[in-house]
């Protein structure tokens, strides 16, 4: 149920425009972290380097990335 106080300002971005927003946003980075990812095991760092500077586990990465990078 919509309220007056969830009513916008003319020209403002609605909370589904900015949650459109946000979802592109993440697929554009998550997309953007998969090459960084090829290109450091390519240049022969280690899954749990890689994983350190991302803040998981050496496991997760090679779960998420294996097969790809």
């Amino acid at each position: 149920m919509r309220t007056a106080i969830d009513a916008e300002e003319p020209g403002e971005r609605g909370p589904l425009d900015e949650l459109v927003r946000i979802a592109r946003a993440k697929h554009e980075l998550a997309a953007a972290e998969a090459v960084a990812v090829r290109r450091a095991r390519v240049q022969g760092f280690t899954w749990a380097e890689i994983g350190t500077l991302l803040g998981v586990s050496k496991q997760a990465m090679h779960k998420k990335y294996g097969r790809s990078a």
